[in-house]
């Protein structure tokens, strides 16, 4: 049996199910040229784990996709990129399996394709979680209360953000389930989440192997403005949600309802965390605006920017509403700001937040193989 690492016709008009088998076939001949050269090994961990495989399933494509943080740095090292006959962009081809697994695995089913394709459906979604939220202050509004209460009560936040909150739970923990069963995952120890969490909070994989950083935006270049810039979105999320947390355990278990002063628990965590989702978000917005599109999935380009957008939004949203705290402002800030959170929340399980999840479930089945 011989093997064909040139390109074939690619087919006119596929089905979504037939376009995610192409775009794994193709993903799985250029992984299988990378197998046979192995130049970028030290690039990052999809290299090593191509190296343990000598035929690869389609799960074990879908495994490579989700590892990959499309760093970009095999593609300027590639000698087998276009011009050349085997025209290898691997960036591209498991961004595609990336995408389409997302959608493939997400629940509800068929939600998952129109947030990855258009980012009008994600403003759609904030449009409507603002005009909601103006109902809810205009027919919810309480007869006395402080702060943000007196806009809203603190029964009506929680009966429309509980649900909201837990919805993306739930389907993301469907879709990993389902993510878990392809890729062969096994019995997850505690040493396989320690690595993969010390990997996501390093972001190791956008390292470019010698910490020379990645080639997202400066093509044949390296830098690290794209690694600083997800790890101040990430810091920055965690933060926020840390202060929502202990303002919850202040409510519920001291008794002591919002609001909180700025040497506060909530306040301390959620400045800092808005500060740093604010800046995080728009820079990865403009570095996105410099990168090639062609080494990424073109087709969902105008989601994720929606996705980067409106993580914006929610954090610079909350910042202004904190700082106009006493004016005028507050009610059309704080419908603004919910909007914003609950559109956040809602998309979730189709826009590219999800990655979070199928990306660290990704680094916790890349430690069991390198255990194995």
């Amino acid at each position: 049996m011989s093997l064909d690492f040139t390109r074939g016709e690619a087919p006119v008009a596929l089905s979504p199910e037939e376009r995610g088998q192409d775009a794994i076939e193709e993903a799985r001949r250029q992984v299988q040229i990378c197998n046979a050269c192995r130049y970028c090994e030290g690039y990052c961990s999809v290299f090593p784990a191509i190296t343990r495989e000598r035929a690869f399933a389609d799960g074990d494509i879908t495994q490579l996709a989700n590892l990959c943080h499309n760093c970009r740095g095999c593609y300027y090292a590639c000698q087998y990129a276009e011009p050349h006959e085997f025209a290898v962009n691997l960036p591209r081809a498991l961004a595609e399996v990336r995408s389409d697994s997302w959608e493939r695995f997400a629940w509800p089913h068929g939600l998952a394709g129109t947030f990855q394709r258009s980012g009008v459906a994600l403003t759609a979604a904030l449009v409507a979680g603002i005009a909601a939220l103006f109902l809810a202050l205009a027919a919810l509004a309480p007869a006395s209360g402080e702060g943000f209460y007196a806009y809203l009560s603190h029964a009506a936040m929680v009966a429309i953000f509980a649900p909201a909150f837990l919805f993306p739970v739930v389907a993301l923990g469907v879709g990993v389930r389902r993510y878990w069963h392809e890729t062969g995952g096994g019995p997850v120890r505690w040493a396989h989440l320690k690595e993969a969490a010390l990997d996501a909070g390093r972001l190791k994989n956008l390292s470019g192997g010698p910490a020379q950083g990645c080639n997202y935006e400066n093509g044949d270049r390296f830098g690290n403005a794209r690694r600083h810039s997800h790890q101040a979105v990430l810091w920055g999320f965690l933060l926020c949600f840390a202060s929502t947390s202990s303002g919850t355990v202040l409510h519920y278990v001291f008794d002591a309802p919002a609001p909180y002063p700025l040497w506060s628990l909530p306040k301390l965590f959620g400045v800092p965390g808005g500060l740093l989702l604010t800046v995080g978000a728009f820079a990865l917005a403009w570095l996105k605006t410099k990168a090639d599109p062609a080494l990424g999935a073109p087709s969902r380009w105008g989601g994720e920017m929606a996705f980067v957008l409106l993580l914006g939004l929610t954090g610079l949203s909350g910042l202004v509403l904190y700082a106009a705290t006493g004016t005028v402002l507050v009610p059309a800030l704080l419908a603004l700001h919910l909007g914003a959170v609950l559109a956040l929340f809602l998309t979730t399980p189709y826009s590219k937040m999800a990655h979070g999840a199928y990306r660290f479930a990704a680094l916790v089945r890349d430690a069991q193989g390198r255990a194995a």
